[in-house]
Parts: structure tokens; sequence; C-alpha cells
């Protein structure tokens, strides 16, 4: 076996990181003889007599062979700070994981990775702020990170999925179990063209202060974070202050001075430590990259269709029920239902949920 089973195990010990595994291994050649030695030993290369003893104790219960064992078993890689395939931007990040477990394929080091994350109770402005702006970003050929919770994060992924582009879910706990368990099959998309990733190998149980680790990885994966919603003391706000803590950029989409979902985005914006973001241009234009120039929507022609052209008359950018347009226009309901949902596979209308629509600002953008 080679060095990474004691990588793994040594890693499960409370106080040891990677400072300390490199002092280690310094000390003694390899981790493994580092795993074999006594409290006395590991005093003299520098550990604190409690945490050499700890380390003595915790090593009876963990075998760096069943730990590698359980890796095969779920189908999970694990790459080591001296790995060159652990990602660079994540390694540059202070208090970076010594190890990082991975299912699926992470992005090529040329791919520009931004963190979007936000409430978990997102209003009808929010899911549109994420469905439009995700899309920009995943046409300009963007990796999006974000945390698989509910809410905007689960909103993140899925986007970014139907727009045919490469997403990472940050998970909280190990990878050998999704939470929440409604996102297994989300889970398992993701895992078709993009990453799951996770600081903690399998059969880590999920703790609160598990979630505050992993939202300072997505902001370390990443060159950026944008936030689209966040209440006051959201999560969404810890990611924000640790991309700032790692001098990462920070983007924020206002919101309504009087909606509690957006006071921590408008919070973010007031003191300067954010972005203002209206688009995904605004992201974009950050990191040279020009958003005409990306494979945008082609446009299409609605002369012909008179109930569209009459649709995209009466709706606008707040969210209107199917429902209410049927009887505004004096059309059929399945009538409607219809023409929505083409101009929906167009780009030009987005469900909104709960069978509210509203006109794509992108698509407005395009034709103005």
């Amino acid at each position: 076996m080679h060095e990474l089973g004691y990588w793994v195990a040594l890693s499960r010990i409370p106080g040891i990181g990677y400072g300390r595994l490199r002092l280690l291994r310094a000390h003694f050649g390899s981790l493994q003889r580092a795993w074999a030695a006594e409290v006395h030993d590991l005093c003299a290369a520098g550990i604190d007599e409690r945490l050499a003893a700890q380390l003595c104790h915790d090593r009876e219960s963990l075998s760096p062979q069943k730990e590698i064992a359980r890796l095969e078993q779920f189908g999970i890689a694990a790459y080591t700070l001296d790995d060159p395939r652990y990602p660079s931007m994540l390694a540059q990040a202070p208090d970076c994981p010594p190890v990082l477990y991975v299912r699926g394929s992470l992005p090529t080091p040329d791919r520009l990775l931004i963190a979007v994350v936000g409430t978990r109770r997102p209003t009808a402005y929010g899911r549109q702020a994420t469905a439009e702006i995700v899309d920009g970003l995943v046409e300009a050929g963007v990796v999006t990170v974000s945390g698989l919770a509910r809410g905007i994060d689960t909103m993140v992924h899925r986007n970014t999925l139907e727009r045919g582009g490469g997403t990472v879910a940050v998970l909280a706990g190990g990878l050998d179990a999704v939470y929440p368990a409604e996102n297994l099959s989300l889970a398992r998309h993701i895992l078709e063209g993009g990453a799951l990733v996770s600081e903690h190998p399998p059969g880590v149980k999920l703790r609160r202060e598990n979630f505050l680790r992993r939202n300072h990885i997505m902001s370390g994966l990443s060159r950026g974070t944008l936030v689209i919603e966040a209440g006051e003391h959201s999560g969404a706000l810890a990611t924000a202050r640790n991309a700032l803590d790692q001098n990462r950029d920070v983007f924020a989409v206002p919101g309504s001075a009087f909606s509690p979902e957006s006071k921590g985005t408008n919070q973010l914006i007031q003191r300067g430590e954010a972005k203002l973001v209206m688009s995904a241009a605004d992201v974009l234009c950050e990191y040279g990259v020009d958003a005409s120039e990306t494979r945008g929507a082609q446009l299409t022609d609605l002369q012909g269709d008179a109930t569209q052209v009459r649709l995209l008359a009466a709706m606008g950018t707040s969210p209107i029920h199917c429902d209410d347009l049927a009887r505004r226009l004096g059309v059929p309901s399945q009538d409607i239902s219809a023409a929505l949902t083409l101009l929906e596979l167009q780009g030009i209308v987005q469900d909104m949920g709960n069978m509210q629509y509203v006109v794509s600002t992108r698509w407005l953008s395009e034709v103005s």
C-alpha cells in the first residue's frame, strides 16, 4: 500500500492537518513510519504530548488499509496536497484540507470556476436571478460550484446541467451519503460530467461545523463567489467571508430594501465587500470574458405565431400565472400552456415554479 492510506487515516485524527502531516513526514521519512511511532517519538518530531497521545489512541480504531478499501468500494478518489490533481486554486487557500475526496471528474485547471450560493428559501426574484445569471455563466463556459443544499444551490446545479454545463457540488459529509437525500438523483446527474467533492472520507456523519468547512472549500475552489439572495444570518454570507479571506472576488445580486432574503446581499454591496451584479456579464468582465461572444441563445422569429406574440405583449419580468394569462387574453389555458412551453424551450420565457412565468431579461436585452 502506498502512502495514501496513511494520509487518509492520519487526516481523520482531529488536530492533524497538512502542516503536521508535513512535519511528521519530514521527521520520519514517511507517514507509514510516523503511523507506527510512539508518543515520545512523535513529541520529538514536534507534536505536542496531548495530540501525540491522541494519535496513538485513535490509530487503534483506524486502519490505513481499510480506508483505501472503503474509497474503492464507493468509487472515491483521494487527492493529497502533494498530488498534482489537487485543485490548484484550493491549494492556494489558507487552511485547505490535506486530502480532498472526489467522485466524478474535476474541471481542468484552465476552466473558470465560480461559486454561486444563496438562501434555501429563494423568492421568485431570487429564482429568476439564479436562472438567468447561471445561464449566462454556463454559456461562457464557466463551471459552477455550489453546495447541493435546498434552494439556490439546487437551482444552480440543475440550471447548469440543463444548459449542458459542468458543475461541482461540495458536500458537508462523506461522499457515500448525499444530503439532503432528495438531491440524490441530482447528485448522480452531476457525476455524468462534473464532480462531488468533500474534505471528509466516507462514513463521516454530518455535523453543524461541517457546513462551515464546506463553505470554505466552495470559495477556495473558485475564482469568485456570487451570492444571489441571502438573509442577514445566511450561511451563504459565510461563503462570501471565506472568499474575502482567501483574497477571491465576491459578487452579489442586489434586492429589495424590504426583502429579508436580500438583507445580507445588500449589506455586502453597501460595505463595498461585493461587486453589484445585474447579469452574468458583470461577473464575466472581471475575468476578461466578453459575454457577447459566447454561444448565446438563437433568437427566434415570432411573427408567424400570433399567440406567442400576444403572450409576450401581456407578460413582463414579474411572474404571472398561466391561468391569469389565459383570462387576460381570452385563450384556453391548454393553448397558453403549450405556447409557454415552446417559448421556454427557446429561452424566451422562464418557468418560475407553480405555473408562474416571466419574460427572460436576457432575451429582452438581445432583441432590444
